[in-house]
């Protein structure tokens, strides 16, 4: 699913929402979550899943296209990882 379905998702089972604030409200979601990660924090959704950052150690890549090694500086990646109640679903 990708934004737009979600949005449109939304608005079908909330007619009494305006699109555009369906869209306000998935929009200030990410961005909260976006947000609380960039700031080194994490986000617990219960019954879904967490949220969080882990960091990559620096590493010398290979340039796909040329084969030429490149410095790749260390950085955090986000993580996800799924709630009990998720691994249910996804494993019945």
């Amino acid at each position: 699913m990708i934004r737009s379905e979600l949005i449109q998702k939304l608005s079908d089972e909330n007619p009494d929402l305006a699109a555009r604030d369906v869209e306000a409200i998935v929009t200030t979601f990410f961005d909260e979550i976006s947000r609380r990660l960039a700031g080194d924090g994490r986000v617990e959704l219960r019954g879904f899943g967490a949220f969080s950052t882990r960091p990559r150690d620096a590493r010398t890549g290979r340039n796909p296209r040329t084969g030429e090694l490149v410095a790749v500086d260390a950085k955090r990646v986000p993580y996800f990882k799924p709630g009990k109640e998720m691994r249910i679903k996804l494993n019945v």
